[in-house]
């Protein structure tokens, strides 16, 4: 593995298990929606809203020129992305 993001809020503080290899590690926190209240609407809403949360960026990191990122350019990458 080269990259290793973790979604849920929960694991932000907690010690990730070993990866093989050391990769580059970042954290793109969610709210985790099934933890949600509401009607079965509203909780489908929070799964749709952390569904194109994830998606948008995983898009914008995809579409970055991976190849020419240096292991510690693609962990700051990604981590920049939690901010957006």
């Amino acid at each position: 593995m080269d990259l290793v993001i973790t979604v849920c809020d929960n694991a932000a503080g907690e010690v990730c298990p070993y990866w093989p290899g050391q990769p580059a590690t970042a954290h793109w926190g969610y709210a985790d929606p099934s933890e949600g209240t509401g009607t079965d609407a509203e909780k489908m809403e929070a799964f749709t809203q952390t569904l194109f949360q994830i998606k948008r960026r995983l898009e914008i990191f995809t579409s970055l020129p991976l190849t020419s990122l240096s292991k510690m350019a693609l962990e700051n990458t990604a981590r920049d992305l939690a901010k957006k």
